[in-house]
């Protein structure tokens, strides 16, 4: 995990790539509790027996909210700014879903910060932009740029 030092430091790092997660393992089981957690119940996600003959690569898929809902860890995972009371999220924009996400295989977010702004009540508004890859694969799952306000 990287530490930045103060938000003036962050500000320092725009248009630079921060870091890199750890592996995240998506596992059938966080598949089927997301499901369960959020409803969606198609059988590309949790029905594992007809994904072997219908489905390419013959495994069931993460949702794509699956892999989006993974930004708050995978960005905790890849840095920290010292001398922040708190953050918000405060939005994302430019979401894609580029690649399936079989069940089984490992993601990892790659983060670079797009831009930091000033706002009100000692808020810094970042913009970055993650890049969630599948391990061995040259496409990433989703690409997403999400908006947080730090606060000093």
């Amino acid at each position: 995990m990287r530490i930045v030092d103060s938000i003036e430091e962050l500000k320092n790092l725009v248009g630079e790539e921060i870091g890199v997660s750890d592996w995240i393992e998506i596992t059938q089981e966080r598949i089927n509790k997301f499901a369960e957690a959020t409803g969606d119940h198609q059988w590309i996600h949790i029905d594992t027996e007809r994904a072997k003959t219908e489905l390419p690569g013959g495994t069931t898929i993460a949702h794509g909210f699956l892999t989006l809902s993974l930004l708050p860890k995978i960005v905790q995972n890849i840095y920290k700014v010292e001398g922040v009371r708190h953050g918000l999220n405060y939005g994302s924009d430019r979401v894609r879903f580029t690649a399936p996400v079989p069940a089984g295989s490992r993601v990892r977010g790659r983060y670079k910060l797009k831009s930091a702004e000033e706002v009100k009540n000692n808020g810094l508004k970042i913009i970055g932009e993650t890049k969630i890859e599948i391990e061995g694969e040259d496409r990433p799952a989703c690409i997403a740029e999400s908006i947080g306000i730090l606060y000093s």
